[in-house]
């Protein structure tokens, strides 16, 4: 994976793409992370365990798939080198055209990368590099459809189709800055308050756990992607003073926003 691994290192930070890369020098033990949409996992460097009694372990050289799920504990873990991973967010419509299978209970798939499916990674990050945003989508259906031909079809049976809560998600994520009203919610979403809390006390949530997982989300994100001050950060999360963002930041992930970043930082 080494050639992988060098593309990723090369990449210049000031470009958007459809991808994340997390890395660290020391363990990082994060809870409640939420998984909005389905997520790919590959593990390049050190370890990655999860659940609560981190039952789940996927070694450099294998992947994780995961389903949405509200929280999921997660251990990144450098071994002899750093933690280094490469993520891709799969949006439901990726999965347009597939034979979306019954749901299944296991929320997880995992795999080795193989040769075929790192180099198939590495293309995806290259093209990701020059093409237009509006055709990412085709290669992420490419490493879907590669994931199915290589004995993995059962990411199909993780597909559920949108809730409520994701299109409350995505309304607060486009401007995560701004404290929208619980009013402009429901004309954004064409429904009343009392059908909108009705709807998400059914999918097991509530107007304030979504605001939670999209702003805190946004600055975990920040937090490993970017060397951004974390006032800076907590500004964008739309929390005015920073000791408000850290203290709702260790409730929901254990750890304070200085404690996550020193873990991405020799001593």
């Amino acid at each position: 994976m080494q050639s992988l691994i060098s593309f990723i290192n090369n990449l210049q930070n000031n470009q958007s793409f459809p991808f994340f890369i997390y890395s660290s020098k020391k363990e990082q033990r994060l809870l409640n992370v939420p998984i909005v949409k389905p997520l790919f996992i590959a593990v390049l460097g050190g370890n990655k365990k999860l659940g609560k009694n981190s039952e789940i372990n996927c070694h450099a050289g294998e992947f994780i798939f995961l389903s949405d799920s509200p929280s999921i504990d997660m251990r990144n873990i450098p071994g002899g080198e750093d933690y280094l991973a490469l993520l891709i967010e799969f949006d439901y419509q990726d999965f347009d055209g597939f034979q979306i299978s019954a749901t299944n209970e296991k929320q997880y798939c995992t795999g080795e990368i193989s040769l075929t499916l790192e180099k198939c990674l590495q293309q995806f990050i290259e093209y990701a590099s020059w093409a237009p945003k509006e055709l990412w989508y085709l290669r992420r259906k490419e490493i879907i459809q590669l994931l199915c031909y290589l004995g993995h079809k059962q990411i199909l049976s993780m597909v559920s189709n949108p809730r409520v809560g994701h299109k409350l998600h995505n309304i607060i994520a486009a401007q995560p800055e701004i404290d929208i009203t619980s009013q402009d919610i429901c004309k954004k979403l064409a429904m009343s308050e009392s059908t909108l809390r009705r709807k998400l006390k059914h999918e097991g949530t509530s107007l304030q756990e979504v605001k939670d997982q999209v702003k805190l989300g946004l600055g975990l994100h920040l937090l490993q992607t970017t060397l951004e001050p974390i006032g800076l950060i907590a500004q964008k999360c739309g929390y005015h003073s920073q000791s408000r963002f850290t203290d709702r930041f260790k409730t929901r992930f254990g750890l304070t926003p200085s404690e996550l970043r020193k873990t991405k930082m020799t001593d």
